[in-house]
């Protein structure tokens, strides 16, 4: 373990369970990484994730943002061109677009939405998108006939999340840089949705356990 970790996790009390205000603080005071950290939370569930009925995937519009720019592209035919434009797509894509990412297998998007027309026309590019986790899906919210509404969102910090194959859940919730009520704020979003998001064929304790931990910092158990 590196000096700098060391003294970051000293500041810790490792067999305490703090309230979100004081995990927040702790964060802060222990990143002292030279860039702006993004402020992530983990979160632990009481499920059986090789049960399909019990995955956890869902949605959640982050108040805040998480403080990152994500380039958005959008896969429309030529009515909902205008729609994906105004709404802030990076990038508009066409059928002949998408033969030239199954040929090239080049990206330059963050998130791709679509409208359900595309989606048999984006079969063609399934192996290159889904491996990286880019195919829309209309459980993540990225395909709607509305595809202005879905960009706007996703501009406005929508993110996705579902548990791992641990039964764990990953998201980032913003900067460190960010005023401290913005992350309370977008945490307490995330946990909502959380909550929301549980199967109905999950038994016992949901949500086991929460930390927070900043990039490439300690992590801070938190209460439920």
């Amino acid at each position: 373990m590196s000096k700098r970790m060391t003294t970051a996790k000293a500041e810790i009390d490792q067999n305490k369970v703090y309230n979100i205000d004081e995990a927040l603080a702790l964060i802060k005071k222990t990143s002292t990484v030279k860039f702006d950290a993004s402020v992530e939370v983990h979160a632990r569930l009481g499920i059986d994730p090789k049960k399909g009925d019990q995955q956890v995937r869902s949605t959640v519009i982050l108040p805040h943002g998480t403080g990152k720019t994500r380039t958005v592209a959008a896969f429309v035919g030529n009515n909902d061109e205008k729609a994906a434009k105004e709404a802030g797509a990076d990038f508009i894509y066409n059928e002949e677009d998408i033969k030239k990412i199954k040929d090239t297998g080049k990206i330059e998007f963050d998130i791709a939405v679509a409208t359900p027309e595309m989606m048999p026309k984006l079969a063609v590019a399934a192996k290159v998108l889904g491996p990286k986790g880019l195919m829309p899906n209309p459980k993540t919210g990225t395909v709607d006939a509305n595809i202005k509404k879905i960009i706007e969102e996703l501009k406005k910090g929508k993110s996705a999340f579902k548990n791992d194959d641990g039964s764990n859940v990953h998201i980032a919730i913003g900067k460190i840089s960010f005023a401290d009520i913005k992350l309370k704020e977008n945490y307490e979003a995330f946990l909502e949705a959380l909550k929301k998001a549980k199967p109905n064929s999950a038994k016992g304790t949901y949500i086991k356990s929460i930390f927070l931990t900043s990039s490439m910092g300690p992590s801070i158990k938190v209460e439920i």
